[in-house]
């Protein structure tokens, strides 16, 4: 095994929103699946990338509490935190360094979701 995560879901409530909320919060294009209400996020497994989606369907249930997940940050997550607010979203932990590690940060996306960022800078 060469990682233990390879794939993520992020529950949405409107799938429009929560496309623009994300496109405009990590800066990138987003695409739709034609098949189900599916919006796939930027990643790249030739470099051992994973991937994930924003999506909408039975079980499906945006949360605050249960797992975190982190987005990568960029260089410095300071960047795609910043948008966080403007494109309607809230931040509950502004950038907080973790030794080493680099920084996290935590934010509640449009749709109700805790989700994390993390950065080397």
């Amino acid at each position: 095994m060469v990682t233990t995560l390879n794939w993520f879901e992020i529950p949405a409530t409107d799938f429009e929103r929560a496309k623009t909320f994300y496109a405009k919060v990590l800066d990138v294009q987003i695409h739709d699946d034609p098949n189900r209400q599916y919006a796939y996020l930027p990643a790249d497994p030739q470099t051992g990338g994973f991937g994930g989606v924003i999506g909408i369907g039975e079980n499906f249930v945006p949360s605050t509490t249960g797992t975190t997940i982190y987005l990568d940050g960029g260089n410095d997550l300071s960047i795609p935190l910043n948008r966080v607010e403007s494109a309607g979203g809230k931040v509950i932990l502004p950038k907080t360094a973790i030794g080493g590690n680099g920084f996290i940060a935590l934010f509640i996306d449009s749709e109700g979701n805790k989700i994390g960022f993390h950065s080397m800078g």
